[in-house]
């Protein structure tokens, strides 16, 4: 394992993490700001994760 795919996994367990507690945070009634950024930056560490995982030659 590089350092590339070893960034992606973290970056992509960081975003599914935000994206999660958002989930939580939204089904618990408590639509505020916190939950927009909470999804908005889970999302894209996910996607940033997932991109760098796929660019890695295995």
């Amino acid at each position: 394992m590089n350092a590339k795919s070893v960034l992606g996994i973290i970056l992509t367990l960081v975003g599914l993490i935000g994206l999660i507690y958002g989930g939580i945070d939204f089904t618990k009634g408590g639509v505020s700001q916190a939950s927009f950024v909470y999804v908005i930056l889970g999302g894209i560490f996910f996607f940033a994760g997932v991109g760098l995982i796929r660019s890695t030659k295995a």
